[in-house]
């Protein structure tokens, strides 16, 4: 089964456990006349428009690419996340404003066996129902699913929060309830914004983890020809579909179809052991000779009094033409403009008799 299915299924199974903690508490509310139970039942109800925010994304996510979006849907998952977070901010606001109002206004309550009967339920469904659901988006990557199981496992420690509250009340007749419920309303904030903030982050776009990248690197190194792996960029369109290119380095007297054999070879592998699909691009390294170990040694030498650069790569001399050409990357930051016209002179001044063609590149992985 993929990946959108088991989401789906997941999500099923969320619904299904809150339209039954609805419909028990509705039947105990009505027999027992209550209406805050009655109103629990309301916001278990409300608990399932999460569980179908998660489906309908899942579902829109998994169309295939067509003309108006090659990249795929992917990304509508990180929306499907903005919204779930939305009702768990809106929930932990609700939750903070009735303890404030509690905490103001303190009011004896009254528990009855039923109601307590009701809310230890309540307690053991969402308990099992939240650490389910946010293991399963773990497994299957899902933003929305970790964020479901995240509201899911908040109403159970509020439901547990109740059960003791009204444990203290009822043996030491101190009403607790509005101060629980407002350390935990802002823990449920804070959950809602780390969720929001991090679905914000996929949808702008933010560096990959440098475990991936330096993975990629060793194995596209791994090849003898290569002697260099740079300006690996990823974008991800969704946790299923990632696209990128890299550069490599390679000797300058090997043939279009040794070139072309290797790129191929590469970008097979990386999309066998990644799941990316990779173009990849080539730098050629000049033979040695001592003229260009030379004129290396002498922009190194250069280079090394600016510490904002971080590295250079793409390194080509043609001594025919007295032209040299390469990349460099500065740190986040920095001056560009300024440094890249103090180094280029500072190069020419150096040797007069090269012209330099300096690209500034960006530093988009580790």
């Amino acid at each position: 089964m993929n990946r959108s299915k088991q989401i789906v299924r997941v999500s099923l199974v969320g619904i299904a456990a809150n339209l039954a903690l609805a419909a028990f508490k509705a039947a105990v509310g009505l027999l027992a006349g209550s209406i805050a139970v009655l109103l629990d039942a309301v916001n278990n109800l409300s608990d399932v428009l999460s569980s179908v925010i998660t489906i309908l994304g899942a579902k829109l996510a998994n169309r295939p690419p067509d003309r108006e979006h090659p990249y795929g849907h992917g990304r509508i998952e990180h929306l499907s996340a903005v919204l779930i977070a939305l009702i768990i901010l809106l929930a932990g606001l609700a939750s903070f404003r009735e303890s404030v109002a509690k905490i103001l206004h303190p009011a004896a309550a009254h528990y009855t066996a039923l109601s307590l009967a009701v809310i230890a339920a309540a307690v053991a469904v969402k308990f099992f129902l939240g650490r389910y659901v946010k293991a399963k988006g773990l497994e299957y990557r899902s933003e929305s699913l970790v964020a479901s199981g995240t509201d899911a496992s908040f109403d159970a420690v509020i439901s547990l929060s109740t059960l003791a509250a009204a444990g203290i009340s009822l043996l030491w007749k101190v009403s607790l309830e509005g101060w629980l419920g407002a350390v935990i309303s802002l823990f449920i904030l804070k959950a809602g914004i780390e969720i929001l903030l991090g679905s914000f982050n996929d949808l702008i776009g933010i560096r990959v983890d440098g475990e991936l990248t330096r993975a990629l690197r060793d194995r596209i190194c791994a090849h003898p020809q290569v002697h260099g792996a740079y300006d690996l960029i990823l974008h991800r369109y969704g946790p299923e579909r990632t696209l990128g290119s890299v550069h490599i380095e390679v000797d300058d007297t090997m043939t279009a179809r040794e070139i072309h054999s290797l790129t191929r070879k590469i970008s097979e592998e990386v999309f066998s052991a990644f799941g990316i699909v990779l173009t990849v691009g080539v730098y050629a390294a000049n033979t040695q000779s001592p003229e260009i170990s030379a004129l290396r040694q002498d922009v190194d030498a250069v280079l090394a009094d600016y510490p904002q650069v971080q590295q250079l790569h793409g390194f080509y001399a043609d001594p025919a033409q007295k032209r040299v050409t390469f990349d460099l990357v500065f740190s986040y930051g920095s001056d560009v403009q300024t440094l890249y016209e103090e180094l280029r002179a500072a190069l020419v001044r150096r040797r007069p008799d090269y012209t330099f063609d300096i690209v500034i590149d960006n530093d988009f992985s580790d």
